[in-house]
């Protein structure tokens, strides 16, 4: 019995691993794609369609298990406005005004942010070597979002990689709150509830918007394509197997995910928008990793190693 319940925790923990490679991937792959389908459709209907639609395909999937105990109602409420509400928005705000090459690299450093705030609020004490990192990966940070300086002086790119950052704290409030009600609950049941509590704020902004702009009356093909793309595999699937794959493995490694996205996103954002990596983004790229890496000691970059890394962990002891 030991050995078979090892032999499901590897399952569950390998599945896990790539269940967060492959969400990254794929939320790699959609940043250039909604950036442009955001040239027709305004961006909070964008959100409001994506997790909106994607409330309603889960529905069936999930209605007998959508009961939510009292306690925890708040900090779902709080998780979805963070998560959905202000992390996609501001994501999407971003996309409108800078490069989507940008927002995976900005947003890579999620892990520093979850290190400043565990020390501002929940006063954990900085290692000499996580305070080093610390500033090594904000100061990349600062290279890509200044980025547009270097290259056409001061525009809008510096606003969009403002919102990128914006979106970035937003989303590692998001992992701390989600863990927790995770450990409580089916996926599907807090993806649900996330999705469908996210989109209300956005309700009555994208009713304005679409009367300010009539965009439904010139969409196109592509850009049908690319909401269909965000529904059902950047937000169903998506997030579906991000869930499991945290409810499955330590908070703290989560982060490392995240390094898949700029791989995924040059990938299809060269060919598609033409968009241009230059030497000071490699600069910024290269801290923001470089930092991550001093302050916690593994080579981020490469999360595929954890497979290896788990399997050896948790062997069992020979008896």
């Amino acid at each position: 019995m030991p050995f078979r319940n090892f032999l499901i925790s590897q399952n569950k923990t390998r599945l896990a691993i790539l269940s967060l490679i492959f969400a990254n991937i794929i939320w790699g792959a959609s940043f250039p794609i909604y950036k442009l389908s955001l040239s027709e459709v305004p961006p909070f209907t964008f959100v409001f369609l994506r997790f909106f639609l994607a409330a309603i395909i889960i529905f069936p999937f999930v209605y007998k298990d959508l009961k939510v105990e009292k306690n925890d109602i708040g900090n779902l409420i709080i998780r979805s406005f963070m998560g959905i509400t202000l992390s996609i928005s501001f994501l999407v705000l971003g996309l409108k005004l800078s490069s989507s090459i940008n927002a995976p690299i900005i947003i890579s450093s999620q892990p520093i942010i979850i290190i400043i705030g565990a020390y501002f609020f929940l006063k954990e004490k900085m290692k000499k070597k996580v305070i080093i990192g610390t500033v090594v990966s904000l100061l990349g940070v600062f290279v890509v979002v200044l980025l547009p300086l270097f290259q056409k002086g001061l525009d809008g790119s510096i606003t969009g990689n403002l919102f990128f950052v914006l979106a970035s704290i937003c989303g590692a409030i998001d992992v701390l709150l989600l863990k927790k009600l995770l450990t409580k609950y089916k996926t599907m049941t807090i993806t649900f509830w996330s999705f469908l509590i996210g989109t209300i704020p956005l309700l009555p902004l994208s009713y304005a918007e679409l009367n300010q702009t009539h965009w439904i009356n010139q969409i196109s093909l592509f850009t049908i394509f690319g909401i269909i793309f965000s529904i059902v595999f950047a937000t169903v699937i998506g997030h579906g197997i991000y869930n499991y794959g945290l409810k499955n493995i330590h908070a703290s490694e989560v982060g490392i995910f995240t390094y898949v996205d700029p791989v995924a996103t040059a990938i299809v954002a060269i060919p598609l928008l033409h968009e241009v990596i230059t030497a000071p983004y490699l600069v910024g790229a290269m801290l923001v990793f470089w930092g991550i890496f001093i302050a916690e000691g593994r080579i981020h970059y490469h999360p595929f190693h954890l497979l290896r890394k788990n399997y050896l962990d948790d062997l069992p002891e020979e008896s």
